[in-house]
């Protein structure tokens, strides 16, 4: 497995980045630099600290009551390998996976990077598209502007179409 650049430890307690209690993956460097941002520190490329994804799911075996994991930024699309492989390992645990990510649907399948399509392809639950300040708000589940979306990634990619989640 590769290593990643992360931000933070993992968490393994939240119950605000996605249904049930989940761990998050708090990935270093964006490209993004969206005004408001509410983890600017995660910026950087050349920030945090690289950790092997070994340790990652060693970690979240000995969590096994955890729904999910949550992969966040930073953006961890631009980490889309290594999220990818995680990510899949994650799904063997028999947890689902969710991911934030500032590009918007449409920008990633574009784009046809094979890393970034291996990755979605192990995402449950996508939060597509850039914070936007002027479209903040504290009433939305799951997201902080109203622009972005959640969506359920497998049923998109079957429709080859956005496919909202029912969890808005």
């Amino acid at each position: 497995m590769a290593e990643l650049r992360l931000s933070a430890p993992v968490q393994f307690d939240s119950i605000v980045d996605g249904e049930g209690l989940r761990a998050v993956v708090w990935t270093q460097g964006c490209p993004h630099g969206c005004p408001g941002c509410h983890n600017p520190q995660t910026h950087a490329f050349d920030g945090g600290t690289s950790v092997a994804s070994e340790s990652i799911l060693e970690q979240l075996k000995a969590h096994f009551y955890l729904d999910g994991v949550t992969f966040s930024g930073g953006e961890p699309m631009a980490q889309a390998a290594a999220c990818g492989e995680l990510a899949q390992a994650v799904h063997h645990l028999g947890m689902n996976v969710w991911c934030y990510t500032g590009y918007t649907w449409e920008a990633l399948m574009e784009a046809q990077d094979p890393d970034q399509r291996m990755f979605l392809e192990q995402i449950d639950v996508l939060i597509d598209g850039p914070f936007l300040l002027a479209q903040k708000s504290l009433n939305l589940r799951f997201r902080g502007s109203a622009n972005q979306r959640l969506i359920d990634v497998q049923a998109s990619l079957k429709a080859q179409r956005v496919v909202l989640a029912e969890k808005n």
